[in-house]
């Protein structure tokens, strides 16, 4: 995951823009599951960064009690979790389908997921674990699917979150994000070029659902479907996640997908 661009977005007057604040958050935003330690140099090629302002706001940062060091190396501190513990406590929608999450994990044996998409990237904030996904992980050697936690984030266009959100965007707000994100390959299966990944949104916002396999992790598929709110407006999708099936195993729309949406419809007026 590349941090977002710090130029001044189009809908904002220039006087409103702090450059130095976007540049930051930034710096922050670097940091992910994929690269958790951070260098000067690597700060500065994730974020657009000269080297010398990258080093710089990670000093700042540091000072600041939002990064830790080893004198090379940056990494998040405990700080940062005063944002996600205020999130969480306050936001409505992490809350409202919590314990539906539980419920669904117990019913399918799979882990899932409530996410919502935020630029090129889909952020987790609310799991439901089953207790033997692990146990599955590490025999299948996929540990990162079931590794997730609340604040991840995973590139939109090679998860089943992330397409089912972007198969529900307006077509000139897709277009946009076509143009303005790359499409990193993460594995042989994963859709590259824009014009391939748009035919794929197409036909998800068809049968309004997603299966993503082996997009973003191989021997991973994932379900999911848009979460609405009374009003219709899509605003996080919700999936279902399964790592290291045999090759005869049901397949994943077929078995869960009823359920999957049984479980977003009554989530509905909750959020």
């Amino acid at each position: 995951m590349i941090a977002q661009p710090t130029t001044l977005p189009q809908n904002l007057n220039k006087a409103d823009w702090i450059e130095g604040m976007a540049r930051g958050m930034a710096v922050l935003e670097s940091f992910d599951t994929e690269r958790q330690r951070l260098n000067a140099t690597l700060t500065a090629q994730r974020t657009g960064l000269t080297r010398a302002a990258a080093r710089r706001h990670l000093l700042t940062l540091t000072h600041l009690g939002y990064l830790e060091t080893d004198g090379q190396y940056y990494w998040l501190s405990a700080k940062v979790l005063g944002f996600a513990g205020s999130y969480l406590s306050g936001a409505r929608l992490p809350r409202a389908v919590q314990p539906t999450l539980h419920q669904l994990s117990l019913a399918t044996q799979l882990s899932c997921s409530v996410a919502v998409l935020q630029n090129d990237a889909v952020i987790i904030v609310a799991r439901g674990i089953w207790q033997g996904a692990d146990l599955a992980a590490k025999a299948s050697h996929n540990v990162l699917a079931y590794g997730l936690h609340v604040g991840t984030r995973l590139p939109a266009h090679a998860t089943s979150t992330g397409q089912v959100l972007l198969a529900n965007l307006a077509p000139s707000q897709l277009q946009i994000w076509l143009k303005t994100n790359p499409l990193s390959r993460l594995t042989a299966h994963t859709a590259t070029q824009a014009k391939d990944l748009k035919q794929k949104l197409k036909h998800i916002a068809a049968q309004d659902y997603a299966l993503a396999t082996q997009e973003h992790e191989l021997g991973v598929e994932a379900l999911a479907v848009p979460l609405r709110n009374a009003r219709g407006d899509t605003i996080a999708a919700l999936n279902l996640v399964r790592s290291g099936a045999p090759a005869n195993a049901p397949n994943l729309a077929t078995r869960w997908l009823p359920l999957l949406q049984q479980t977003a419809q009554a989530l509905r007026p909750l959020i």
